[in-house]
């Protein structure tokens, strides 16, 4: 896969021989397949702090009923309408913010929910983000946890993962997909409940 090396330089997001950004192609796919490939990838801050992706969730537009975008376009989920490699922002049950990769063709409104990071790098600043977090496991093991690590919210919603230019992006370092990621139904929703459309990595991952 190409990288965006030159884009990330230029937003500050300096790029690094062991990781680069993901093409716009590879968000431009059904939130189904683009989910557990995923896993292990890096989201990144401008900072510097960084997490490599443990867990998501596939929501898909106006054919599941439990995706934001399921009744059509508004002001809150029109990002998710934009074109795929976006990061669509929203608050959730009116305390935390959850981030996502928009995915598919404009229009669709499908996405990747990430749900939880490993922690990587700039853990101190993570600590200082969330102070009662009760170990390192605990800082991004959720997707209010890790917005809340990594100091995503509002502002980030439309950033670009793929040039880095709002100073969030999602990297390669060459650490595939686990080969059978577990795949699980979804958590939290009331709708579309047995879908197994969430997926992590498995208790002992290749």
């Amino acid at each position: 896969m190409k990288s965006s090396r030159a884009d990330l330089s230029r937003s500050g997001l300096r790029p690094s021989p062991d990781r680069l950004a993901l093409p716009r192609r590879f968000f431009a796919r059904d939130p189904r397949v683009v989910a557990p490939q995923l896993l292990n990838k890096i989201l990144r801050v401008a900072d510097g702090r960084s997490g490599r992706i443990v867990e998501v969730e596939a929501y898909c537009g106006e054919a599941d009923p439990a995706a934001h975008s399921y009744n059509g376009k508004t002001a809150r989920n029109a990002t998710m309408f934009g074109e795929g490699g976006h990061l669509y922002v929203y608050f959730s049950y009116g305390m935390h913010w959850c981030a996502n990769a928009v995915c598919g063709k404009q229009g669709e409104g499908v996405g990747v929910l990430i749900r939880a990071l490993q922690p990587l790098d700039g853990i101190d600043a993570m600590r200082q983000a969330r102070p009662k977090a009760r170990d390192d496991r605990n800082l991004c093991n959720g997707p209010g946890k890790l917005t809340q690590a990594l100091g995503l919210d509002k502002r980030h919603d439309g950033a670009d993962l793929v040039s880095g230019a709002d100073g969030v992006c999602i990297l390669s370092d060459g650490m595939p997909p686990p080969r059978f990621p577990l795949a699980t139904p979804r958590i939290g929703i009331s709708k579309a409940r047995d879908e197994l459309w969430r997926w992590l990595l498995p208790p002992l991952s290749e």
